[in-house]
Formats: C-alpha cells, structure tokens, sequence
C-alpha cells in the first residue's frame, strides 16, 4: 500500500512515496530523518487534503498526505 508524502514550504524536501497503514507507522519512518525531526513536531498533517490530528488515522493505497510546517503571512 503506497501513500504519497508530500513536504510543503521550508520542509524544502521532495516528495516520497511509502508503504504504510497508518500515521503512526508514516511518522515512526519519517522520524528516521533527523532533517524531519524538528519539522513533525510542529507540523500539521493533512491526508487528501483534509486536516486530521489523530496519529491512528488509517491510511489507504493512494492517499496524499501533506506535511504543513507552520507560516507566516501578511
């Protein structure tokens, strides 16, 4: 089961593709980058473009989850 990740603004990474069931199981593989580190503790998390907070939030074959580092705006 392949999901899309996608980092947006100053992550500055591109886009992956992994083989996870969940967002606990996506975040225990990002965390392996110490580049990400700093990033999923402040980040929000989206999956086809809706926002979700819940780290047991299933994930399906296709989905795009996005990584939202948070922003400043005028």
């Amino acid at each position: 089961m392949s999901v899309k990740v996608e980092f947006l603004g100053p992550i500055n990474k591109e886009s992956i593709n992994l083989d996870v069931s969940s967002l606990m199981e996506l975040s225990n593989e990002l965390k392996k980058d110490k580049d990400l580190l700093k990033w999923l503790e402040i980040s929000a998390i989206s999956i086809n473009d809706n926002m979700v907070k819940e780290l047991t939030h299933p994930l399906n074959s296709g989905d795009k989850v996005c990584i939202l580092p948070p922003v400043c705006g005028g």
